[in-house]
């Protein structure tokens, strides 16, 4: 069976992160442009924006599950260059958009092009991953989904100024068939499994308990990124947007310096100490009304979300077989779906009913629940065969 190379930085590792940046820095540019086309040559309102935006977590939501039976069926790379091709299409199609159906439509059809690419990539990345250096793959990789979130708004802000809504929508086209043309590059990575074989479950049970802990934290994230530009402008930080900025540079810097530090101590503990730096942060930014509360509580927040999410996938894919990664990935991706729409949900009615400080009191004791649950378990857990690992 053929062994994975003890080099991470391999071209095919290279060509899916650059895949990834192209498709983050695109779904930024869309993220950012949506909004202005649906309240400007759509004439729609704040409701018509929130279903247009959120039609495409519906179908994501639905099928990353089966998204991920599919790559361990039939291999990680038709859904990789299958789901970036369809989105540049997809995208392109915004073109011929003249009312808001028709765009709800693309965008349900986007959320389903999306489940494939990242799913699959999730899956593939594990795969390249050399043995027991998942996290840091993982933690390098995901620097891509900051970049091109930061830089993609910025981007479709630019084209829009220049060209309007259709520049836009054919320079996304252009940077999905990029990241299409740049996960052609990346091999099949899924290994026959020989003689026959159980289906790969639709939920992973290996998941279940691991995404209850990155469910939590990334529901508080959500919930923090939507009200904290309000609270600073509410205790006098002009600058806003420091806060967010400040946020993404020690996300950045903590995953870049301490890539390997979740495949070197115990994944879930780590995950347990993550969210339990969360919990913190997000107590003090309550707790402490004032600039340097809010900063320094950023800047614990901003650690915890650092390792949590490479911490439990490095969990995951230590207890799952190669030829059920799929499945392990999909099911982990459908609770950061969760928590992406429920975060927000959850303390946007805890803020109606007693303020802003009180949801981010609430995110902290959701944070801490989830570190006490991660923490409860075992150090030691069932691995795969090691026949099966590459």
């Amino acid at each position: 069976m053929r062994r994975r190379p003890d080099t991470l930085f391999t071209p095919a590792f290279v060509a899916l992160t650059v895949s990834d940046l192209a498709y983050c820095t695109a779904t930024g540019a869309l993220l950012g442009v949506t909004p202005f086309f649906v309240t400007g040559p759509l004439d729609g309102g704040p409701a018509a924006v929130g279903v247009a935006v959120g039609a495409s977590g519906v179908t994501t939501l639905v099928l990353r599950p089966l998204a991920g039976r599919w790559a361990d069926r039939h291999g990680r790379r038709p859904l990789l260059v299958g789901g970036a091709s369809l989105l540049a299409v997809l995208v392109l199609g915004h073109l011929l958009v003249t009312d808001l159906a028709w765009l709800v439509v693309l965008r349900l059809l986007l959320g389903a092009a999306e489940a494939l690419y990242v799913v699959a990539g999730f899956a593939a990345l594990a795969d390249l991953a050399p043995a027991g250096r998942a996290g840091e793959a993982l933690s390098y990789n995901s620097l891509a989904l900051y970049v091109g979130i930061a830089v993609g708004p910025v981007v479709g802000q630019a084209l829009l100024g220049s060209g309007g809504f259709a520049a836009v929508w054919a320079g996304g086209a252009v940077l999905l068939a990029v990241a299409a043309l740049l996960a052609a590059r990346v091999p099949e990575t899924l290994e026959p499994v020989s003689g026959p074989s159980a289906a790969p479950p639709l939920l992973h049970p290996a998941v279940l308990l691991p995404g209850i802990g990155l469910l939590a934290g990334v529901a508080v994230v959500g919930g923090f990124t939507a009200f904290a530009p309000l609270h600073a402008a509410r205790i006098g930080l002009d600058a806003w947007s420091t806060v967010l900025g400040l946020f993404g540079l020690v996300v950045v810097v903590c995953r870049t310096v301490f890539a390997t530090l979740p495949d070197r101590v115990p994944p879930l503990r780590l995950a347990a100490a993550a969210l339990g730096a969360s919990a913190a942060g997000l107590t003090l930014v309550a707790a402490v009304p004032s600039a340097e509360g809010l900063l320094a509580g950023t800047a614990s927040l901003a650690v915890g979300t650092a390792f949590l999410t490479p911490a439990v996938f490095a969990a995951v894919f230590s207890r799952v077989p190669p030829s059920q990664r799929g499945s392990a990935a999909g099911t982990a991706s459908v609770f950061i779906d969760l928590g992406l729409g429920g975060g927000p949900l959850l303390l946007g009615l805890v803020a109606s009913a007693g303020g802003i400080p009180a949801a981010f009191l609430t995110a902290a004791g959701l944070a801490a629940g989830g570190a006490v649950l991660l923490a409860s378990r075992p150090v030691a857990g069932a691995r795969p065969d090691p026949r099966e690992l590459r």
